[in-house]
């Protein structure tokens, strides 16, 4: 099976890694994809905002399978333009891609679903925004109501500072969406979804804020783990049941089947799980730490998706033991990111690269925000931290920062999950 990746992140050098151990895999490409993933597949320079770029690319590849990475192709309607050139495609339409490129939508579908989530409003005019915005009690949620890279959301108690952020957003001519705030552990929930069947990955969660103890500005996430020791052990039946077997059975209904991994975020509320937001395609920085532990050969479930038989697909199969990976981030993110630095380590074991690129005289140097991902397994959470932190020792970057607490509460036994009363 010939295989190409879309996109360029450390989302999709750990999807790539996956993809080149499956024996059925006999040739492998990522577009454009980074210096990480040069090493062991073929790059292609293409413009992954541009369906029919993709699709002739694919097509002289002689491409039997594309995964598409980022959700930037998936809602401008990549997969469309590969469906229609006759190759199989694991992503969904532009049209199911709305459940992540509009919050709205993605709140009308869950509305007719049946499927608990926070209220909110959509505030699209300047003259609405105070009254609406009254509505609500701290902590105040401000939402991005687009794509916006995991940047577009501030949780604050100061009423001047979500004003704030929301007058930035409609400045711009974005749409805003106004939220209740969720308390609760949060959970990332990866489903491969084939129309209204669904199968669920490991639960995992990230880590939103760009410092320690959850302090900071929003970012694209600094650190993830899984599996998730504390959570309920019905928890991922719970909410295929409650969550996405029926947001998937409204998209059917609606004539746009989904078709990929549908990523749901949750808090786990007093009151039971809530959505907090649906991503169209793998997480990241959870894809990260769920991939190295997924035993099933990847490009036969990739391509069980992207060609309907999803529901004829075996049971996955998962390794014990448990999975951490932290991000390296440049100077200035998740602001403006300081560019071109060198870096020392980046071809080490367990490190993937993101924001890379390999300069002609072979050296690895900073090209984005979050420049790498470095993943740690052990046989516990307190293992793989122990084995990440080891790893991220052995790397350099001049200016850079990252969390030092990725999966210490969970790996302590320090998160509860509330009940009702």
């Amino acid at each position: 099976m010939r295989v190409l990746v879309v996109g360029s992140g450390a989302r999709e050098h750990a999807i790539v890694l996956a993809l080149a151990q499956d024996p059925a895999v006999t040739a492998l490409a990522c577009a454009p994809g980074n210096a990480g993933t040069a090493a062991v597949a073929e790059q292609h320079g293409l413009d992954v905002r541009d369906p029919d770029t993709i699709a002739a690319g694919a097509r002289a590849w002689k491409a039997d399978l594309v995964v598409i990475g980022p959700e930037v192709p998936l809602v401008a309607g990549v997969a469309d333009a590969l469906r229609v050139a006759g190759i199989a495609c694991f992503g969904p339409s532009a049209a199911a891609a709305r459940i992540e490129g509009s919050k709205t939508f993605a709140k009308e579908v869950m509305a007719a679903a049946g499927v608990p989530t926070a209220a909110s409003v959509t505030v699209d005019s300047p003259a609405r925004l105070d009254a609406e915005l009254a509505r609500f009690t701290p902590p105040y949620v401000v939402k991005d109501d687009g794509l916006a890279a995991g940047k577009g959301v501030v949780v604050t108690d100061d009423l001047d500072a979500a004003r704030a952020h929301a007058m930035r957003l409609l400045d711009a001519g974005h749409p805003v969406l106004l939220e209740s705030f969720l308390d609760g552990p949060e959970v990332s929930l990866f489903c491969l979804v084939d129309g209204s069947t669904v199968a669920p990955l490991l639960p995992a969660q990230d880590f939103k804020r760009v410092g320690d103890g959850d302090t900071g500005p929003n970012t694209g996430g600094m650190g993830a783990y899984a599996p998730l020791p504390w959570a309920p052990p019905d928890l991922v039946d719970d909410v295929v049941e409650r969550v996405v077997a029926p947001v998937a059975g409204e998209l059917v209904r609606r004539g746009t089947p989904f078709s990929g991994l549908l990523y749901a975020g949750l808090a786990l509320t007093s009151t039971g799980p809530q959505v907090v937001e649906f991503n169209c395609r793998f997480g990241d920085p959870e894809t990260q730490v769920v991939l190295p532990l997924l035993r099933t050969p990847l490009a036969g479930v990739l391509h069980a998706v992207a060609t309907g038989a999803l529901a004829d697909l075996p049971p996955l199969q998962w390794s014990d033991g448990a999975a951490v990976t932290v991000v390296v981030a440049a100077e200035g993110y998740p602001g403006t990111p300081r560019l071109g630095d060198l870096v020392i380590g980046a071809d080490r074991e367990g490190v993937l690269h993101a924001g890379t690129r390999r300069r002609d005289d072979g050296a690895v140097v900073s090209a984005g925000g979050r420049v790498l991902s470095v993943v740690g397994t052990g046989l516990d959470l307190a293992a793989a931290r122990a084995n990440v932190y080891h790893r991220l020792a052995g790397v350099r970057l001049p200016g850079s920062h990252h969390r030092t607490d990725i999966a210490l509460r969970a790996a302590e036994n320090r998160i509860a999950v509330p009940t009702a009363g």
